[in-house]
């Protein structure tokens, strides 16, 4: 019922934002991968709340508890069950809009689908449900170390305030010194004051979260329907609060002509090489060995601080006001979460292939 992502990697995430817990069922993961505990609990800390002033203030440790799957440190080839469990749920936060519909928030669809919903913090359909995806997230990305590919993400731009860089000019040791997560020290900064200006004019803004897959495989991609470049698109706009994904040229590529956009082939040794890049890596929905580039644009979180005209469940026009413990800008803890869903889908391809017998794989 659409809680499952992947095909031969899988996971499967549980839990509601107030409720005891949540989790993540892991299937597929092939026997005796090394999995390192603490390395899962630094990609939690990456995007667990009450990280900086710019977060929201909800503090949980996000701490894992790893139930299935692993022995002696070692993945054994059944399903890998991880919970994280909520300690610092503050339901009474949402008492007053128990029967009221957030404006851009799930309550109204959530209700008409079901007849019922968790109004505490928006249930399942909170991004705290994200917690499960970083968790799965990190095991793929174990798997992916084996195969030498990398998976950096940073945000590019908040409301208009852009990192005007290519990405390959970029320092990317520098994304984990600032708490906005941006590559440029200077533009950090600034990013840092608008959001902070936003926060306390009790609003929010959007932003753009840019990633980069490095050393993926030629051959990673299924025809058709299955095209790689489909399924990153489908993994980043299940994130919650996510409005678009381009990846390659994106829409910038219609501003030019074919001439100027195609992606020359050279040789480099024994390796067939492009001379520039603005497939994105991918061409007939198969990773051609060049870097994947990709951005994923996210919407202002829906929960401000104002007080807004709404309905409730009886169809009156009521008031709603803006209380609980929000991000004033998702995209700094969006970070790790586009790393993940990367991972997945670069795992889940990479088996895939394996399965095909694709050579050097």
């Amino acid at each position: 019922m659409g809680n499952t992502f992947g095909k031969l990697f899988k996971i499967t995430t549980f839990g509601e934002s107030h409720g005891v817990a949540l989790g993540v069922t892991i299937e597929g993961c092939p026997a005796g991968l090394e999995i390192d505990e603490q390395f899962i609990r630094s990609e939690m800390q990456r995007r667990k709340p009450g990280q900086s002033k710019i977060t929201t203030q909800r503090k949980e440790e996000d701490e894992i508890e790893i139930l299935s799957g692993v022995f002696e440190g070692k993945s054994t080839g059944t399903p890998i069950g991880i919970i994280i469990r909520n300690a610092d749920q503050k339901s009474k936060d949402y008492s007053h809009i128990s029967d009221k519909f957030r404006p851009s928030h799930a309550d109204y669809t959530y209700f008409e689908k079901y007849g019922i919903r968790d109004y505490r913090g928006g249930g399942r359909s909170s991004a705290r449900e994200t917690a499960a995806r970083v968790a799965g997230g990190a095991i793929a990305k174990m798997l992916l170390a084996k195969k030498g590919i990398k998976i950096t993400a940073f945000v590019s731009q908040v409301g208009e305030l852009k990192l005007g860089k290519n990405y390959q000019e970029l320092d990317f040791s520098e994304i984990e010194n600032n708490m906005v997560r941006c590559p440029d020290p200077k533009t950090a900064e600034q990013m840092i004051e608008l959001i902070d200006s936003v926060r306390k004019d009790r609003d929010t803004i959007g932003g753009v979260v840019s990633c980069v897959i490095e050393n993926t495989p030629v051959g990673l991609g299924e025809p058709v329907f299955d095209r790689l470049h489909a399924e990153l698109g489908k993994a980043m706009l299940s994130i919650n609060a996510v409005k678009g994904f381009e990846f390659g040229s994106g829409f910038e590529g219609v501003k030019m002509r074919g001439s100027q956009h195609n992606d020359a082939f050279v040789r480099e040794g024994e390796q067939v090489k492009t001379k520039t890049n603005h497939s994105g890596g991918i061409q007939g929905g198969i990773s051609n060995g060049e870097d994947i580039y990709f951005r994923v644009a996210f919407k202002p979180v829906a929960t401000i601080m104002q007080d807004q005209e709404s309905l409730n469940e009886s169809g009156d026009t009521v008031t709603v006001s803006g209380k609980g413990r929000h991000d004033p800008c998702v995209v700094p803890r969006a970070v790790p979460i586009v790393e993940a869903m990367a991972a997945l889908v670069i795992a889940d391809y990479l088996l895939l292939a394996k399965s095909n017998k694709l050579r050097d794989i």
